[in-house]
């Protein structure tokens, strides 16, 4: 073996569908591993939620069994990512030729991380090659005619689906493994007795411990079987999703969070695109882009992340009313729409987006509680915790 792909998997935990893993494949004819590298600061941020973490983990697992039947394999390493790829560097032929493939990020933290891998990357001569995956369109695509990103959502609704209807074909085309190309590589077929310890399960029997609530089935065949389920009443959407006790909404932002499932597929499988597509489908549509538009928000303004978007209303005067905040989070404040909500976010990591719009409303302009607090809790609580989107969703019900 003179060459080895080696992709390293982030938020994009499937084979079908991956751009860049499936260019590996195709590069260096099947040889090709995963890698994925846990960063320990993780695990000590506020907002790190348990249940969250352990769905990603058993994501990780189905990965993993997928990447199997590929004839690929994955390891996954407790260091951050700069040293997994020094250390990797130290055990495999020196005269092989690595390339490394990853699928592109968005946020704050992910780009001051691949900025820097790339750089170590370079100093450890392996190639680099980034890809799309995350997004349909990435920040920088999409721009007014002055060539400035957009603000305000509308806008940018009518110039993302623009571009789409000149590039569909290619957009949303997906990537198929190719039959031909499965010579059954493995990680201890090329470290042999080097190959060091894997901290997957390390890390799912830690975790396990403090997990508080039933964890749905991960990876992508369960995200499959959700979106084929959501097929039968996305006609019905776009009155259904306004109900709260109706099964109306696709249950799909955990699947996106993690990259079980892509927007690609998301689109291609609803034909939201059709000639004539129904009310319900363009209004599914039109959360798709919703979605993206918070990380585009985030990418162009990072500063977003941990202040008010819009600078004057950084400095509101917030009464922070503590005990309010605790009736808040354990849904005893009296109000039953907002309690019920709040109790079924910590019983099931899972909140109707609607209900999200309520008690976010509730505790920012009648409870006068800063915005970022209730962001925080959302983070510790939900299974589709995602900086852009909760970020977006609380200062747009903040108003800020």
């Amino acid at each position: 073996m003179k060459t080895l792909g080696l992709h390293w998997f982030r938020r994009d935990l499937r084979v079908s569908g991956n751009n860049a893993f499936i260019a590996q494949m195709t590069r260096h004819e099947g040889r090709v591993v995963g890698l994925f590298t846990f960063d320990r600061q993780f695990l000590s941020r506020p907002d790190i939620s348990h249940n969250r973490f352990q769905f990603f983990l058993e994501t990780l697992a189905v990965l993993r069994e997928e990447l199997r039947s590929a004839g690929s394999d994955l390891l996954v390493l407790d260091l951050q990512p700069d040293a997994a790829f020094k250390a990797l560097k130290n055990l495999l032929p020196a005269n092989l030729d690595v390339t490394v493939s990853w699928n592109r990020d968005y946020e704050p933290f992910a780009r001051r991380r691949d900025e820097m891998v790339t750089n170590t990357l370079e100093s450890l001569g392996w190639q680099a090659t980034i890809f799309r995956d995350h997004l349909l369109f990435e920040p920088g695509e999409i721009l007014s005619k002055t060539g400035t990103p957009y603000k305000v959502f509308t806008p940018f609704s009518h110039a993302w689906l623009k571009e789409l209807s000149e590039s569909s074909a290619r957009r949303l085309q997906e990537s198929k493994l190719p039959a031909n190309l499965r010579p059954a590589i493995s990680w201890r077929d090329i470290l042999r007795e080097k190959i060091p310890t894997d901290a997957l399960n390390q890390f799912i029997e830690y975790n396990r411990a403090k997990v508080t609530i039933p964890i749905p089935k991960a990876g992508p065949e369960a995200a499959m079987e959700k979106l084929k389920s959501f097929a039968h009443i996305v006609d019905h959407y776009v009155q259904d999703r306004d109900i709260l006790d109706r099964d109306g909404t696709s249950d799909l932002s955990m699947f996106l969070k993690n990259g079980s499932i892509t927007i690609t597929q998301i689109i291609n499988h609803l034909g939201l695109l059709n000639t004539r597509p129904t009310p319900g489908k363009v209004a599914f549509l039109r959360q798709l882009i919703w979605r993206e538009f918070y990380f585009h928000i985030l990418w162009h303004w990072p500063h977003s992340e941990t202040e008010s978007f819009n600078p004057k209303y950084r400095d509101l005067p917030w009464e922070n009313n503590q005990e309010m905040f605790s009736a808040w989070t354990s849904g005893k404040t009296g109000y039953p729409v907002v309690d019920a909500a709040m109790r079924q976010l910590a019983a099931t990591g899972r909140m109707h987006n609607r209900a999200r719009m309520i008690v976010a409303s509730f505790l920012t302009k009648d409870l006068l509680i800063d915005w970022r607090w209730g962001e925080r809790w959302f983070m510790n609580q939900l299974l589709d915790g995602d900086l852009a989107a909760n970020n977006g969703g609380w200062q747009w019900a903040a108003s800020t």
